[in-house]
């Protein structure tokens, strides 16, 4: 069994960066320019040292830049980075100019196909018929691609970026294509910010949730036995999860969510319907094929639920609706499983088996800005009870251009929605930013973005509005005038999943959970093993659980000394610690983890204090 995957050997890639569009590139700012350059310089240079290597793509990321070789001569190792790192000096101190070409289809093709890049002829295809093909050219160096970049590659600072780890990536990120090696690197605009970043790393190293769940016993993957990517919650990590239900729960509740169940798997027609078949094939789960009895023709076909809304639009459909029943809130907190690529499964931020805190709100247009702002204010309440300072709402909206291809061919509802959305956003005075080109088939959405507190960026919900399926599923409800109306429907899912957002708060809180959260909330720690001491101990215990408080105790042998620095290691939150004297005071030592001691206190006050500090959940 482990408790990490992908641990040892060498590491898979996550994902493949889809290419920008040329108004997303117009958008790019300096860093993103300086990025994008460091991955051509980093290509000038393995072409160098090894001049037979095949190049597939090296775009900028949000954490840096990343680029993929064939290379079957060589396999690259951290070993090698010193002197890569070495010859991209030499291109940056050579102050080579980035020049743009534009030259036709045929051109580009004839040029790499000439040179046996295979991979870069290929990549002609990704480029949409109408837009510029271009070259960027620096030194020797030739690259297919739109830009932008740093004028020189002496703008790029020689101190200022830094090669960070190899990892195998197929080619477009499919498991049946060729493997290459990709080289990830980081660049920033100057040394400083470079080793802010660099001890921001390490800081993370830290705090990683695969190593604290390991730690903490939180929870396990068995690939052998249950499967990669599937993840078991043990005791104490199932206290998180439930927690989180907990807080969930009564925040709908009050919020006039009513809860539903629904099952892990459905017919292939319903995600035919809901429009995930075909288009979403590749990232569920292979069909299961049954016969309901021995006069059926053919089998019929089940499939593991990617996503729960098509299960609950049936259950807007299961009674008549009427617009006094509007908005109807249907809320769960449902199992989907999803086939991630083996090389994608990271931890718990990528696993194939998720519960998402789900819901689906149904109503009218005219209710719209009043729940989508509900939705948007439930947001920052968790926000402050999780104390998340910095977030921001990426609005994805539709390409005009793209209608009827990868959006619904709607062109009206995409601008009512999309205006509805922006409007409410604006007036909230919520901090957000728009991107175009991003938004679901079928919506306008907002992904959720927040910082950790050292500084990570993680996507943890998304919202979306959805105009399109409830209508595919033949949704209605009647209105005042009798007539019969589609509701729009509102997707969202504040606290995400299970598994992302309890690896965020791992992070977050490098396993030092509030009071509230804490798997373990409390240990007696006895001095010593007097009868009455341990006793007293026994009934202080079963005293904090009648309360609802996690407790246990710890009646060992082992000096107080140990005991306390197993409860330290163990990040237990309250150590209360009780000897002779202080049964003989009538109080307990109190401690809490990483704080020290916090003085002597009467046991009922000590219970009473902890009870009101669960119940507000304060920090």
């Amino acid at each position: 069994m482990h408790n990490a995957e992908n641990a040892g050997g060498l590491e898979a890639a996550k994902t493949e960066v889809q290419r920008k569009s040329l108004d997303q590139r117009e958008q790019m700012d300096e860093l993103m320019r300086v990025r994008h350059s460091c991955a051509h310089i980093l290509a000038t240079a393995v072409l160098r040292l090894w001049p037979d290597a095949l190049l597939d793509i090296g775009p900028p990321t949000a954490e840096g830049f990343y680029y993929d070789f064939d290379l079957p001569s060589h396999r690259f190792t951290p070993e090698d980075f010193p002197r890569i790192e070495e010859e991209m000096r030499k291109v940056i101190k050579e102050n080579q100019v980035f020049e743009r070409s534009v030259v036709t289809r045929d051109e580009a093709r004839q040029h790499f196909a000439s040179r046996g890049q295979r991979f870069k002829v290929e990549r002609l295809a990704d480029i949409p018929e109408g837009e510029p093909i271009s070259f960027y050219r620096n030194g020797d160096f030739t690259d297919l691609c739109a830009g932008p970049h740093v004028m020189r590659t002496g703008n790029v600072k020689p101190a200022a970026f830094k090669l960070l780890k190899v990892a195998s990536a197929y080619f477009r990120g499919n498991e049946k294509n060729p493997q290459l090696q990709r080289l990830y690197g980081t660049a920033f605009k100057g040394k400083e910010d470079l080793e802010a970043w660099v001890k921001q790393q390490e800081e993370a190293k830290r705090r990683d949730h695969r190593r604290i769940g390991a730690e903490m016993g939180l929870f396990a993957f068995d690939s052998d036995y249950v499967g990669p990517g599937l993840p078991l919650w043990l005791p104490k990590g199932t206290v998180l999860v439930e927690e989180l239900e907990r807080l969930a729960k009564e925040t709908e509740f009050a919020a006039g969510y009513v809860r539903v169940r629904t099952p892990h798997l459905a017919k292939e027609k319903m995600y035919v319907t809901s429009g995930h078949l075909p288009y979403y094939a590749e990232s569920m789960f292979a069909p299961m094929e049954f016969k309901e009895s021995d006069s059926d023709e053919a089998p019929t076909r089940y499939y593991l639920k990617a996503m729960n809304c098509p299960h609950h639009h049936r259950i807007f459909a299961a009674e008549p609706r009427s617009y006094r029943d509007l908005p109807l809130r249907l809320a769960e907190y449902g199992t989907c499983y999803r086939y991630e690529q083996s090389g994608e499964l990271f931890g718990l931020m990528r696993v194939r088996s998720m519960q998402m805190n789900d819901a689906h709100i149904y109503l009218t247009p005219e209710q719209f800005a009043a729940e989508f702002n509900a939705v948007n204010e439930m947001y920052l309440k968790y926000f402050k009870v999780f104390g998340l300072d910095r977030y921001l709402m990426r609005f994805s909206t539709h390409d005009p251009s793209k209608l009827g291809q990868k959006f619904v061919n709607e062109p009206e509802l995409w601008k009512q929605t999309e205006d509805m959305v922006r409007d409410v956003l604006k007036s909230s005075g919520i901090n957000y930013v728009e991107v175009p080109n991003e938004a679901a088939f079928y919506g306008p959405k907002i992904d959720v973005q927040v910082w950790s507190a050292i500084g990570r960026e993680f996507t943890i919900a998304t919202n979306q509005v959805d105009f399109a399926v409830p209508k595919r599923f033949g949704l209605v409800y009647r209105d005042r005038d009798n007539s019969e109306r589609t509701p729009l429907c509102i997707h969202r899912a504040p606290l995400g999943t299970h598994e992302r957002f309890i690896g965020f708060l791992i992070e977050h809180y490098a396993g030092n959970f509030p009071l509230w959260l804490a798997p373990e909330q409390a240990r007696v720690l006895a001095i010593g093993d007097e009868p009455r001491l341990l006793d007293h101990a026994r009934a202080l215990v079963a005293q904090l659980r009648s309360h609802g408080i996690r407790a246990e105790a710890d009646l060992s042998n082992n000096p107080i000394k140990g005991k306390i620095q197993d409860a330290e290691q163990a990040r237990v939150h309250t150590m209360l610690v009780l000897g002779a004297r202080d049964l003989d005071a009538g109080v307990v030592s109190v401690r809490l983890h990483g704080k020290g001691p916090q003085g002597a206190k009467p046991p009922a006050e000590v219970v009473a204090s902890m009870v009101e500090a669960i119940r507000s959940r304060s920090s």
